[in-house]
């Protein structure tokens, strides 16, 4: 597995403050990449760094092949029509492919002929990663893809990218801070937290190498690796990475995504990062 994208201690400096710190991360090519953390996480900022919008202060970023990328808010020409849209979109990328796009755009019932400043939300959306993926990207990069998007606008969307997925060894990298909405689509997760990499892999390697823990607060937990506790009364839940520790009182499960995204965010002094070697060079 080759990766698209990899960044190697990335650093990301705005005057006194580290916007990212140290993060080496590679995502492997044909992979839907969720990258997950709160507000002010460092999330924009490190797809900044990936299309060339900013230069890291320290490190690297590296993407194989041609990016594309959403911002956002969607930048569109509200002036413009759909069709003008995708004409200028043809005299700026020589690898343009605009019978798809207007295929594509007609299927989700986008005219061509409506102008941008009247379109919803979820149709401007719609057209924005239009115009992106007709340029035939290698990576594909959208920062927030589904905010303000209503329910069935969300579902349109990501129907759209895993179908360009399916079709095609597209690598895409998303971010979100409602693990929700990509739960059903992302194989690959990163999650950063204050600027700095916490989890980066395999979704289903990351959910089978840890444990949700449920006992009395007395029951021994040695030889487990703990990445968060918490206490209701005597009983103590926990999320550990590993093997099930030996005491008979602890009840184990499989962690779903959202329980391990959360356990990592309320717990920033603790890591799941691979070597990048286990992404295949």
């Amino acid at each position: 597995m080759r990766p698209v994208f990899e960044v190697t201690g990335l650093g990301v400096r705005y005057r006194r403050s580290w916007a990212l710190r140290d993060c080496s991360l590679a995502v492997p090519a044909g992979r839907v990449a969720a990258l997950v953390g709160p507000n002010g996480a460092g999330k924009t900022t490190l797809m900044h760094a990936a299309v060339g919008l900013l230069r890291p202060t320290r490190g690297q970023a590296r993407v194989s092949g041609e990016v594309a990328f959403v911002a956002q808010d969607k930048p569109l020409y509200d002036s413009f029509t759909v069709a003008e849209m995708l004409s200028f979109g043809r005299r700026m990328n020589d690898r343009w492919d605009g019978e798809a796009a207007a295929d594509r755009l007609g299927r989700l019932g986008v005219a061509l002929d409506r102008k941008v400043s009247r379109l919803s939300g979820g149709q401007r959306a719609q057209v924005a990663i239009t115009m992106a993926l007709a340029g035939r990207p290698d990576l594909l990069v959208l920062d927030e893809p589904l905010a303000n998007l209503d329910p069935l606008a969300r579902h349109d969307v990501m129907r759209t990218i895993m179908a360009e997925v399916a079709n095609r060894e597209l690598t895409v990298l998303l971010s979100s801070h409602v693990v929700s909405d990509l739960e059903e689509t992302c194989d690959w997760l990163v999650v950063l937290n204050g600027g700095r990499l916490q989890v980066s892999g395999d979704i289903e390697e990351l959910l089978d190498g840890h444990l949700v823990l449920t006992g009395p607060e007395e029951a021994s937990a040695a030889g487990t690796h703990v990445v968060g506790a918490s206490r209701t009364g005597r009983q103590v839940s926990m999320l550990v990475r590993g093997a099930p520790p030996h005491d008979p009182r602890w009840q184990a499960r499989r962690p779903g995504l959202d329980e391990l995204v959360m356990g990592y965010l309320r717990s920033p002094e603790s890591a799941a990062l691979p070597g990048l070697t286990g992404v295949g060079a």
